[in-house]
């Protein structure tokens, strides 16, 4: 027996030699070391020959299978995917060692063979080298996950009858005589055939009684034990309630199968079979809560609370069950039979009271699903939206400043540098002749008087005074006085945090600007802004001549405006028609009061 323990461990270690060294049997190393290794096995048969206590390979063999397994476990986690498959064939040899000779123990101590256990023990671990081998053929090495599962299974099997027999018949009874030894052999051989056809055996059967007990149907469950399956295939929604109908058809035998879906009281009939077209109906206030909290139903509750649905099957048995979640009505499913047909059992109802707990939780997540993608695209948009936003700004900041530098060049630097030259010449002629001079300070004057003006300008284009001191009213209605068109302006509103103030003095000025240029003569102007602590608001209507607003919004005025409404949170509309005015609306949630 010692000479067993000796051929488990000197094949069990093979694998792991082999991995370690990342070499396949088929190399010259490794053709060596499984030479060697398959030489020491039957060496140990050999020595095997003078059998010691059983006790030792009862003792010996899970200590070395512990052993073995702690270094298997330690290889396979740092291991590479080729290395892994090579300790999973590894792996298959020792569990098929483990279970022959286990199998071949306990035959022995019940049957008395065969004569030399520890031979047999040691020759069946010859499947740890025949394992190496097979693993280093490209066409076995994907294939051993499978056969691995299916040995530990049939493995086990063979154990546990072993160790039955053995409790039952050593632990309860006398040991068998040599008569009795074959009887006894040969009811363990059948128990081991019984047990490992039962799998295949039980779904044939099954498969048999259904087609002779539901003929050409499926059992009443079908639906329920299909449903979650497909779901895990990623078919569409759509897809899934046609079959998901088909299957209830099929499976309960009805005259009809139908799936309806919807929200807020409104369902509309998504599948059916056979197929009737799409329908909708329209729940009350009152029916909606009540359908939502029933369970599966007759006629008689129908025609109460579902009277759309129940009038589309006069004369047959009807039975729906509502899909809800968290108290949500989200679809009903409806079944229909003729009513010569045999009634709905509690079997029946049972699955489609389950099924409709699925369905409902399945549309419950395909909701969130499609809100999620919907939040995501807008998030999409409002990026896009924002990166765009930004370039404009910063292209409308360096536009600006250029426009401020022409300004001050083409206006008011040339009106000083006029100042100086006169100044220069004055100053020559204040001996000669003193009332020339006095006529050049006064044009003198005169020039610095424009000069000031010009600056003024250019400061309330930059931000205007009367805005920083006494807020949007008297900023709005000086920048009426100043309009092209007659504008008059209504608004009473507080003081808001300059930047909401900057915002809507400018894009006020920016629609009574395009007004004056595009209304036409005539046309008046109504500017209007309300404010309060949840929203600021304003509006500038005119009565001219109008546009189409869906090919001019993308237009520069548009977009300067929705751009500085965008980044203080608001929004801008443009109202408007040919021959119909316009109406320029700004939206601002929440605006931020100036401080007091």
């Amino acid at each position: 027996m010692m000479g067993a323990l000796v051929g488990v461990l000197w094949a069990g270690g093979i694998g792991l030699v082999l991995t370690r060294r990342r070499e396949s049997p088929s190399s010259r190393f490794g053709r060596v070391v499984v030479a060697l290794s398959t030489g020491g096995v039957i060496a140990s048969a050999i020595a095997a020959r003078d059998s010691l206590p059983a006790v030792v390979l009862l003792v010996g063999v899970p200590i070395a299978f512990i052993a073995g397994l702690v270094v298997f476990q330690g290889q396979y986690r740092g291991a590479t995917v080729v290395d892994r498959t090579r300790l999973q064939w590894v792996a298959w040899g020792v569990v098929v060692f483990l279970a022959l000779s286990s199998a071949a123990w306990l035959i022995d101590s019940l049957l008395g063979w065969p004569e030399h256990i520890g031979a047999v023990a040691v020759g069946l671990s010859l499947a740890v080298p025949l394992a190496l081998v097979l693993g280093s053929f490209e066409t076995f090495a994907g294939r051993v996950d499978r056969l691995l599962v299916g040995s530990i299974e049939a493995g086990g099997i063979l154990v546990m009858i072993g160790v039955v027999y053995l409790l039952v018949v050593l632990g309860f009874g006398d040991a068998p005589d040599h008569a009795q030894r074959r009887v006894l052999g040969l009811s363990m051989i059948a128990a081991a055939i019984a047990a490992l056809a039962y799998a295949p055996v039980r779904a044939r059967l099954a498969e048999f009684a259904n087609r002779r007990v539901y003929g050409g149907q499926r059992a009443p469950d079908e639906a329920l034990q299909t449903f979650g399956a497909r779901m895990s295939r990623a078919i569409a929604l759509d897809e899934l309630l046609l079959q998901l109908a088909e299957s209830l058809h099929r499976s309960l035998r009805l005259k009809s199968a139908e799936v309806w879906t919807g929200t807020d009281g409104s369902l509309e009939r998504a599948a059916a079979i056979p197929d009737r077209g799409p329908r909708r109906v329209r729940l009350t206030a009152e029916e909606l809560p009540v359908v939502a909290r029933s369970h599966v139903s007759g006629n008689a509750w129908m025609q109460v609370w579902l009277p759309g649905v129940l009038a589309e099957h006069e004369n047959r048995v009807v039975r729906v069950a509502p899909m809800a979640h968290s108290g949500e009505l989200l679809g009903l499913l409806v079944c229909a039979r003729e009513a010569g047909d045999a009634a709905f059992t509690d079997e029946e109802e049972r699955v489609l009271t389950e099924l409709a707990r699925q369905v409902g939780l399945a549309l419950h997540n395909s909701r969130l699903d499609t809100a999620l993608q919907a939040s995501l695209d807008d998030l999409r948009v409002a990026n896009d939206e924002l990166s765009a936003s930004r370039a404009r700004i910063v292209a409308a900041a360096d536009h600006s400043r250029r426009r401020i530098e022409r300004d001050l060049h083409d206006g008011a630097q040339q009106h000083l540098v006029a100042l100086a030259v006169k100044l220069g010449l004055a100053r020559q002629m204040l001996e000669a002749d003193p009332a020339v001079v006095a006529t050049l300070l006064e044009e003198l004057r005169a020039d610095a008087q424009t000069t000031l003006t010009e600056l003024r300008e250019l400061a309330h284009g930059i931000y205007p005074p009367l805005l920083m001191d006494r807020g949007l009213p008297e900023a709005l209605r000086a920048a009426a006085n100043r309009a092209v068109l007659p504008a008059e302006v209504v608004a009473d509103v507080g003081r808001y945090d300059s930047d909401v103030e900057a915002a809507v003095y400018f894009c006020c000025l920016e629609a009574m600007q395009n007004a004056g240029k595009h209304a036409g003569e005539g046309s008046r102007l109504t500017v209007m802004v309300k404010g309060s602590d949840d929203e600021l608001c304003f509006e500038v209507a005119d009565d001219g001549a109008g546009f189409d607003a869906t090919n001019a919004r993308a237009g520069h005025g548009f977009v300067n405006m929705a751009d500085r409404l965008g980044a203080i949170g608001g929004s801008l509309e443009v109202d408007s028609a040919p021959g119909h005015g316009t109406r320029i609306r700004g939206h601002i949630k929440q605006p931020a009061r100036a401080p007091v």
